[in-house]
């Protein structure tokens, strides 16, 4: 009984800072004012803390524009993470925008959305990927295309890397800097996080998404390791399968390292 009532409460508080936030942001994108870009950072702060989600940084963001992030997905909550520590923008699948509560956030936070079975479209979607990155947003790429359980990295999509590809000519120094993430559930509690305890980390998508919101809830502590890897610089002699290859090794060399409670090494890893 008192894990309910204080899941019902925090989802009220929730509900209040939406309310108060929502207004604020919805001008601020019809008129494309610069409060658009940190006011999702503050609501997301706050969804951590409420959820439980005990986020840990390691390494920094890199401070050169363009800049791509391509990050591990492992669930929904990705998302609340990465927004809690930069001003971001996402790329998203079309369906995201049809999800219940999240699909309005991402809405409300100008997420990309991309059509991955319209093929003809592909082009037009790079470009408006290319325009965010050259006007100084920090996009955030998950480049596996689907989540995982959260103990593995899939195997990365180069396809999805054309966005760098399309940026490159409209960045002023004819780089885009794709700094691979790593984002690493570690514990509950404050206890190390076993398979048992997996499912409340990871989405696989097989779970509705609101039970899996409410598990979260109940629980209210989850530990989060975000590690931040070297960037990698694209330019237009790039070959975007290679890049992608060494992106892909940095990302799962620091999952793996941090699952294992190691400090993650793929941030020093050489071409």
């Amino acid at each position: 009984m008192v894990n309910w009532i204080r899941v019902a409460f925090y989802g009220l508080l929730l509900l209040v800072v939406s309310f108060l936030l929502m207004p604020v942001q919805l001008i601020c994108l019809r008129y494309d004012l610069m409060p658009r870009r940190y006011l999702p950072r503050v609501w997301h702060r706050i969804a951590c803390d409420l959820l439980g989600l005990r986020v840990r940084v390691h390494g920094t963001l890199e401070r050169r524009r363009p800049l791509l992030l391509s990050s591990n997905h492992v669930s929904w909550k990705d998302i609340l993470v990465l927004s809690s520590i930069a001003d971001v923008v996402f790329v998203a699948k079309s369906e995201v925008k049809d999800w219940p509560v999240f699909g309005h956030l991402a809405r409300l936070q100008a997420s990309v959305f991309i059509e991955r079975e319209q093929k003809r479209s592909a082009g037009q979607q790079a470009n408006e990927i290319g325009r965010r990155l050259a006007d100084g947003e920090v996009v955030v790429l998950f480049p596996e295309g689907t989540t995982s359980d959260g103990n593995r990295l899939l195997e990365i999509k180069s396809s999805l890397f054309g966005a760098a590809a399309s940026a490159v000519p409209q960045s002023p120094t004819g780089v885009v800097h794709v700094q691979p993430v790593a984002i690493s559930y570690t514990g509950i509690h404050g206890m190390p996080m076993g398979r048992y305890h997996r499912p409340i980390a990871a989405w696989p998508g097989d779970i509705g998404l609101i039970p899996h919101l409410l598990g979260v809830l109940r629980e209210g502590a989850i530990d989060v390791e975000v590690d931040f890897g070297e960037a990698v610089d694209y330019d237009r002699r790039s070959n975007r399968k290679e890049v992608s290859r060494l992106v892909e090794r940095r990302i799962r060399r620091m999952l793996s390292d941090r699952l294992r409670g190691r400090s993650a090494s793929g941030a020093q890893d050489a071409a």
